[in-house]
């Protein structure tokens, strides 16, 4: 397979976000990366996706016809799981282990809450139905599967109004006979009905979180499958074909057939663009030590970028509910644009997690919105300016936003609106701070040694008040920072993750059997990437292994590179590296005790062709716009204002200073100082002291 199709030469990411959609075109003929916004569409997010595609194909000049590659991340999962618009599913398990969601893990957040909340359970116990059949531990078959108690099931799964079925069925990860058997036998009495196995999704060791993430990948197939259903029927519309892949959670992306069949891998589509950005400047700009923080409308995602390479984890959660597949490490908070700010009962100004969203949005934007949101603090203090935000696209409402901020946070205070508009930055700034600490804390590394990679929409007018809270001295604004997640998108390549649970010690008596699930591993990714359509020169497949010292209830996933047979050398050299890893993650390691890998896996990758782009010219226009009056440091002050897209490698910016461009709007404070560097990135140093 190859993208770099001359007759349709153009390629478009696009990233839906909870305000905005974001699209970066790249169009072969002239190697430029264009970005485009428009406001998102919840009640169907495709209408917002070819909206956009068609207003940048007006404003670039290029026919929907050109259009070859659409690489789409979306929040379409993610959305359907916090909101729970999802599908009435049944969960079919071995009989004795119908209560495994509802015993989870017995872990207690608010250890002092005398009411915790209880972890949610997305199937009731009348809908989670036990099959006779019993599967060791070591892969043999205790007790066989009972096939008679299938029309029984079926019966039951009709009456109960399933719209789709999990399966997870005990140690199904070292020997998925029975589930598939039974999925076989479903297939047969109900081909449209959907069915997840946990053999399929998520074959790795650990009970209750291969459950919940089959579970969780049951109830999106349907919902997922229907918004693709509805995308699919506006493709062809003017001639706009494109082949489409959506974005993973992992940073790859994956055909729709994938994406039907395992939604669950969408769960964090959209904000890994961003992260797989990060990675990208980070050897650009040669800083192998990047914090990226995505703040766009309504959260604020922070991911590490150390030694040049972007932390995986294998297991994550969302809303409570663990997911155990490969994704990029990521935080988020509810903290962004549109965050409300609000005083609660007992005089305290809070900022988020609730958030004014696309609709009605914050009260500057004129949509009917009644609560200040952060936007609009930065709005009241002068930092935007209400003719052009969105390049002018978009009006906004000062003197709504100052009655707003007046009412629901200067009165309740006994604050002006100058002094209630700080405080909520300031909220909101700390929060966004303790965000950052805890990502790089729990690492054991120390923010003075990262540089702030600033990106989102809103992200740029809190990076050098936030970083300057942190002990950063540098701070990072890429080209087009309000679409950076779906610039990052334009370069992701096909990916699958294959995994299998292997519980062996690292020691060279082991190397056959690992050898053995290695070259089942390669064999299994390479048939994958040949029934996407990849040419054998453009596959890529990496091993790696989740690794613990005996006796532990956790693992590190460590990177062992494209290995096929591993030898004594090979094996020595993975287990220094998890000890190295365990030492600088909690401060110890203990290379005399026994050493276990866990879980083999294969990253398998399919590299898709893509034009590197060029840096577009700096327009031809002064690059100092003029001055306007902002509230800084306690008075209103005629502070410079700056073209982004006319400025060259000879200006320096002297904080304060505020630098705009059509999609975002950067603060540079008091103390700083910011030039062009490589790549059209805005870096800002600050001072000494």
């Amino acid at each position: 397979m190859t993208s770099n199709d001359t007759a349709r030469p153009v390629r478009i990411a696009v990233d839906i976000g909870g305000t905005f959609t974001d699209l970066q075109v790249l169009d072969a003929r002239d190697g430029v990366a264009r970005a485009w916004k428009t406001p998102t569409t919840p009640e169907d997010p495709s209408i917002g996706l070819l909206r956009g595609v068609a207003e940048a194909a007006d404003r670039f000049g290029f026919a929907l016809s050109d259009v070859g590659l659409l690489l789409h991340g979306t929040t379409i999962a993610t959305n359907a799981v916090l909101e729970r618009k999802l599908a009435n599913g049944v969960l079919l398990t071995t009989a004795g282990f119908e209560d495994v969601l509802e015993i989870n893990r017995h872990v207690r957040r608010d250890i002092y809450g005398l009411a915790p909340e209880p972890f949610p359970t997305l199937i009731p116990r009348d809908r989670r139905l036990g099959v006779t059949e019993r599967m060791r531990a070591d892969g043999s078959a205790e007790a066989s599967l009972d096939e008679t108690c299938v029309p029984a099931l079926l019966d039951r799964i009709a009456a109960l109004g399933a719209d789709c079925v999990a399966v997870s069925l005990l140690h199904a990860y070292t020997n998925p006979a029975h589930e598939r058997r039974l999925a076989g036998l479903l297939y047969a009495a109900r081909p449209d009905l959907p069915v997840s196995l946990s053999s399929d999704i998520s074959p790795e060791i650990r009970e209750y979180e291969r459950t919940s993430t089959t579970v969780l990948n049951a109830l999106l197939m349907p919902v997922v499958k229907a918004y693709l259903t509805r995308l699919e029927a506006r493709l062809g519309e003017g001639g706009f074909c494109p082949l489409v892949f959506l974005v993973q959670s992992n940073g790859g992306v994956c055909s729709l057939r994938m994406a039907a069949e395992q939604p669950a891998r969408l769960l964090l589509s959209g904000p890994s663009g961003g992260t797989l950005a990060a990675g990208r400047l980070s050897a650009v700009l040669a800083r192998p030590n990047l914090v990226a923080v995505d703040m766009g409308g309504t959260s604020y995602d922070v991911s590490v970028v150390q030694g040049g390479r972007v932390s995986v984890v294998t297991q994550g959660e969302i809303d409570r509910l663990p997911v155990r597949l490969p994704m990029v490490e990521m935080r988020t908070i509810g903290a962004g644009g549109g965050s409300i700010a609000a005083v609660d009962a007992g005089g305290r100004l809070t900022v988020g997690p609730r958030s004014a969203g696309a609709r009605p949005g914050p009260v500057s934007y004129g949509r009917g919105g009644t609560e200040p949101t952060v936007t609009d603090a930065n709005l009241a203090l002068g930092r935007l300016d209400p003719e052009f935000f969105l390049g002018g696209m978009m009006k906004l409402d000062m003197d709504g936003t100052r009655a707003a901020l007046e009412a629901c946070v200067g009165k309740p205070l006994g604050l002006g609106v100058e002094q209630a508009a700080e405080g909520v930055l300031t909220v909101t700034n700390a929060n966004l701070g303790a965000a950052i600490r805890l990502s790089l804390f729990e690492k054991g590394l120390d923010p003075r040694d990262f540089c702030l990679l600033s990106f989102g929409g809103a992200g740029g007018l809190h990076a050098t008040e936030v970083a300057a809270e942190l002990g950063m001295t540098e701070v990072a604004f890429p080209r087009e920072p309000g679409t950076l997640s779906a610039f990052g998108i334009l370069f992701s390549d096909l990916t699958q993750d294959i995994a299998r649970t292997r519980l062996t010690r690292a020691e060279p008596a082991r190397l056959p059997a690992l050898a053995e699930t290695i070259a089942a591993l390669r064999a299994e990714a390479d048939a994958r990437l040949a029934a996407d359509g990849i040419a054998p020169g453009q596959r890529r497949v990496v091993i790696a292994a989740d690794m613990r010292y005996h006796g532990q209830a956790f693992e590190l996933l460590i990177p062992w590179g494209e290995i096929a047979t591993p030898d004594e050398a090979a094996l020595a050299a993975l287990v220094e590296r998890f000890h190295a890893m365990h030492r600088q993650r909690f401060s110890y390691a203990n290379p005399g005790d026994p050493v276990e890998i866990v879980t083999l896996r294969a990253i398998a990758t399919g590299v898709l062709d893509k034009p590197e782009p060029g840096d577009p010219p700096p327009a031809d226009r002064p690059a100092r716009k003029g001055s306007r009056c902002i509230f800084e440091t306690g008075a209103w002050r005629d502070v410079p204002v700056w073209d982004r897209d006319a400025l060259t490698a000879a200006e320096a910016i002297e904080g304060p200073a505020v630098v705009e461009e059509t999609f975002a709007t950067h603060w540079i404070a008091r103390g700083w100082t910011a030039r062009l560097g490589a790549a059209g990135t805005l870096i800002a140093k600050k001072e000494a002291a």
